[in-house]
């Protein structure tokens, strides 16, 4: 009996020793499917065949290393938690491209806010020392109004501009990314840029 219950065993091992090389040769399709059935072997599979993407991704999104490195880890558990919600409505991977932007834009603002958040420590200790702070006010208030300006944009010609102008992406860069023309890309920031140009030119005449 005992002996039975050894050679189980190692058929056991011998079947998920053999799992990822059957996964390795699913679609992304059928990944999902398996995936969104529970199947946790499918979710890993789907992380090891595009974790490098997605770090890549992100290193080209965000540039502090630390950064990307976040960003692309919380992506990644993103994918494992979220994967039942994707649709099908496009291809596996552009859903992931799309996920891995927005995660990036979290990271990136979350920054900026602990970045502001030193700044006012840095102003604190300025008006301590008795020192003008105007110039430091006006820069939060035009964060601040910029922000605005970016919000009353639609959110794919938004999201186009924050990646040419704020992650520094190629028009080329963003069609590929995006799988949108490269004339819309381009059409997209300048209308944006004209739009943000108007609202700032409005604030600063007020």
């Amino acid at each position: 009996m005992a002996q039975d219950g050894g050679k189980f065993k190692q058929l056991e091992l011998s079947v998920r020793s053999a799992l990822p090389t059957l996964y390795a040769r699913l679609s992304d399709a059928d990944l999902v499917q398996r995936a969104k059935g529970g199947d946790r072997a499918a979710v890993d599979a789907l992380i090891e065949r595009y974790s490098a993407r997605v770090s890549r991704l992100a290193a080209n999104l965000l540039d502090d290393i630390e950064d990307a490195r976040d960003a692309a880890q919380e992506s990644l558990l993103k994918l494992s938690v979220r994967v039942r919600q994707f649709r099908g409505d496009s291809q596996f991977s552009t859903w992931l491209h799309r996920l891995v932007i927005n995660t990036c834009r979290d990271v990136a603002a979350r920054q900026q806010l602990r970045r502001m958040e030193e700044l006012g420590d840095d102003y604190a200790e300025i008006a301590a020392l008795g020192c003008d702070l105007s110039h430091g006010v006006v820069l939060a208030e035009l964060r601040r109004e910029l922000a605005s300006e970016l919000g009353r944009l639609s959110s794919e010609q938004r999201e186009i501009v924050i990646l040419r102008d704020a992650l520094g992406l190629s028009y080329e860069e963003i069609s590929r990314l995006l799988r949108v023309p490269a004339g819309t890309v381009k059409s997209y920031v300048h209308r944006g840029r004209a739009r943000l140009r108007r609202g700032l030119e409005e604030y600063a005449t007020a």
